[in-house]
């Protein structure tokens, strides 16, 4: 085997193997870079149906190279999130959606966390107007955001910096974290099962997270359509834990059960769900 061959991942190896038509296998790329692909996104991209679309991901998901998601398909692996800067132009306009109604629940003068994520890094954006803000993060870019305002105060956790993202975790962020009782939480989260339960990726991540929940009064929690049924090896807690659930869209059937029966408000913006009737129609 020559030096070319040892690299081609299994991924890639799939794909020849497989002699995908030239869409589904750019299809197949784009989720290898960002790992999800949006079917609005598809659609748009190609010049396309929506059905067409479906269709093109039903087959590259039959054949097991991706996996079925809300609003479009990933890559089928709970081991590893996309890299930081992909997840940064995944769903910007779901996550601009989930900022402005995340940013409308908090008022002037509150006290918050904000946490690790591309999706609490769009609500500090929408927060950049309010008055009188305290907020604790263990987020780098998250202060940067806000430090654009001067009657914000703004407390950045010690700890592990992790370089790809910006995100302060370890033993000292937690313990840092717990020092403070604050009105409110902004998490994000990597997917949420149909049994309720919150996943993400990095288990020393989830422990920071899981310390700002049992310091806060009101736990926001974003999410993007992409999220429902998304895998994800660790586990955080449940629907439960959180008190609101703001997401880009009418969350899919099998998970209303898990969000009724965790008495949570489920905020999202109908307008998406009007769009999607209207793509389907």
């Amino acid at each position: 085997m020559n030096n070319t061959d040892s690299k081609i991942t299994p991924l890639a190896a799939a794909r020849q193997d497989k002699d995908l038509p030239t869409r589904q296998q750019a299809i197949l790329d784009l989720a290898h870079q960002g790992g999800f692909v949006a079917t609005e996104q598809l659609v748009r991209h190609f010049g396309v149906t929506p059905q067409t679309i479906r269709r093109d991901i039903n087959t590259l998901c039959d054949l097991k190279l991706l996996q079925r998601y809300h609003g479009g398909a990933g890559l089928p692996s709970s081991v590893e999130n996309a890299p930081y800067a992909d997840r940064q132009g995944q769903s910007p306009d779901a996550k601009q959606r989930i900022a402005a109604l995340t940013a409308g629940l908090i008022p002037n003068y509150a006290s918050l966390f904000i946490n690790i994520g591309t999706t609490t890094e769009a609500v500090a954006k929408a927060l950049v107007g309010h008055e009188g803000l305290r907020v604790v993060t263990n987020n780098i870019n998250v202060a940067q955001i806000l430090r654009e305002n001067p009657s914000f105060e703004i407390i950045l956790a010690g700890g592990t910096v992790r370089n790809r993202d910006g995100g302060i975790i370890g033993a000292a962020a937690i313990e840092f974290i717990r020092g403070f009782r604050l009105d409110y939480a902004v998490i994000g989260i990597s997917g949420i099962d149909a049994d309720g339960s919150l996943l993400d990726f990095d288990l020393r991540e989830v422990q920071v997270a899981r310390a700002i929940i049992d310091s806060s009064n009101h736990v926001l929690l974003g999410a993007d359509e992409s999220k429902f049924g998304r895998r994800a090896m660790v586990r955080l807690g449940d629907l439960s834990d959180v008190q609101s659930l703001i997401t880009s869209a009418a969350p899919p059937a099998p998970f209303m059960p898990a969000i009724t029966g965790a008495g949570i408000d489920l905020i999202y913006d109908d307008r998406s769900a009007a769009a999607a009737l209207a793509e389907d129609g």
